[in-house]
Parts: C-alpha cells; structure tokens; sequence
C-alpha cells in the first residue's frame, strides 16, 4: 500500500482575493489570477475590500481624488447588499461586470455602470439604490477589514491569501498569460511565504494595459 504522504492530491489549494472593482491594478491582478486558476491547482473566492473605507479617514488627499473617493462607495454598497440577498456566488459576475464597464468601456458615471451590470447578472436593479446608503457599511468594513489584517494598513487593493499567508498585489501590467502567469504565481507564493520577508517594489512606468 502506498504511503499516504505519497498519494495524489486531490483538493485544490483555497485561494482569496480582496478587490474594489474601481481599481485598475485589482482589475489586471483578477484577470491574470483567472489564468492562474486554469493552469494551477487552485480555487479562487473572490471579497471586497474598499479604496474608500481605506481612505475615509485621510485628511491629505486632493480634491479630486477625495470626490472619486466618495464616488467608490457605490458599487462595494452594491456588490455587499447583493450578497446580502443573494449569496457570495453574485460576487465575482459582479465584478465582472462592472470591471468591464469602468476599465475597458471607460464608464464614470458609476450609477450607470451598477445599473447596467445587475441587469446583465439578472438582479434586481432596485439594488442600485443601495449605492447611496450606508445600510450595509457595517458589512462592508468587515470584509475589507478581514482582508486588510492580514496584511497590514499600509498597502491598498488587491489582496490575496493563500496557504496561510497573505500578500498586496502583484501589481501588473500588462495581465500575464500561460507559463509566464504561472511562473508569476509561483514565485509570489514562494517570496510571501517566506519567513520575514516583507517587500520587492520598483518605479511602475507603465499605466494599466486592459487588452
């Protein structure tokens, strides 16, 4: 009989990712974390987190980021009360969705993009309204704080835990494809893992390339 330490697999390895779908860097790190998913033996869950619960506090921003702040509660209130009603398998069509219209269609006005995309995941537009509320704010700091003590409060959004160990990022550009996305996963599991290590960072010179 063979050992049981030598027996095959057979579970994937949970994987967890915090995102608000206004950012652009979350955006590239879902699309290359779904590639990941084909060629790796794990299973993503997806969680919100919140630029603007993360900033809510900050008194240093300018004008302009502070207004695009208050405009990012919309669609986590969204995707929250959607869960709310209808279970944690909304969440990533959600995401979905509303990514597709804020970064490939370049869409602003978020009420729109909320509108357009419970439409298109067949829930209730009525949720749309829960874009100017605070009924469900309680839930949304949990998730993001659930995702941000793992890591600390000094990073932003995505976040992903897996096997214990959580880590900001990968910041991206353009979303890696086949071997070379895998490669990628299995080297910031490895870094993230790895007793005391903190950080690896340089200067980004590329924006966001959605395509």
């Amino acid at each position: 009989m063979a050992d049981v330490k030598d027996s095959p697999k057979t579970s994937r390895d949970a994987v967890e990712m915090w995102f608000d779908p206004i950012c652009p860097w979350a955006w590239m790190t879902s699309r290359w974390l779904m590639e990941v998913e084909t060629l790796r033996d794990i299973e993503v869950t997806w969680s919100v987190m919140s630029l603007a619960v993360l900033n809510e506090h900050r008194h240093d921003l300018d004008a302009a980021y502070r207004a695009r702040m208050d405009e990012a509660w919309g669609p986590v209130r969204v995707i929250i009360a959607a869960v709310e009603a209808h279970g944690d398998s909304v969440i990533k069509p959600l995401y979905d969705a509303m990514g597709t219209r804020i970064h490939l269609r370049k869409m602003n006005d978020f009420d729109e993009v909320i509108r357009e995309s419970l439409e298109e995941v067949g829930l209730p537009v009525d949720l749309a309204k829960e874009a100017h509320h605070k009924k469900h704010d309680a839930a949304l700091h949990r998730s993001h704080k659930r995702g941000i003590s793992l890591v600390g409060t000094d990073v932003g959004t995505p976040i992903i835990a897996v096997d214990g160990v959580a880590f900001f990022g990968p910041v991206v550009t353009p979303a890696p494809k086949g071997e070379d996305a895998a490669r990628l996963w299995d080297g910031c599991v490895l870094v993230a893992s790895t007793p005391g290590f903190f950080e690896l960072k340089r200067t980004r010179t590329l924006g966001p390339i959605f395509t």
